[in-house]
């Protein structure tokens, strides 16, 4: 009777480091994407920012910006910002971002109030 425990006490582990494994191949809720994000600044309006996606998933996201605009432009998320950028240069900001709503924007004044912020929803 001792063998007979022993061994269902093995089965049962092998199934639960199998179920373990398995939630894990499938990607359990734990884990992260990497993501890049396209941002042009100043098109298809001078003070208008446009981003690639509005929604990605939590982890590091990579934020490519470029100013298309006829002015100079910057671009500002998750306490990261960029320098400014004049007309045909680009820039690239790197954050590490959970689930939640960030507000983005041109810093430069007067320029948000024109119309350049958004919110990126992350997931």
């Amino acid at each position: 009777m001792t063998t007979f425990r022993k061994g269902s006490a093995l089965v049962v582990l092998i199934a639960l480091v199998a179920l373990v494994a398995a939630v894990s191949a499938l990607g359990g809720s734990s884990s992260t994407a990497a993501t890049t994000v396209n941002v042009t600044l100043g098109k298809p309006s001078e003070f208008n920012i446009t981003l690639s996606k509005k929604t990605i998933v939590k982890g590091v996201t990579t934020f490519k910006v470029v100013n298309k605009g006829g002015v100079s432009h910057d671009f500002k998320i998750a306490g990261k910002k960029t320098v400014t950028l004049k007309t045909g240069k680009t820039a690239t900001l790197k954050a590490t971002l959970k689930k939640g709503k960030y507000p983005f924007l041109c810093t430069l004044p007067g320029h948000a109030a024109g119309g350049m912020k958004g919110t990126l929803t992350v997931k």
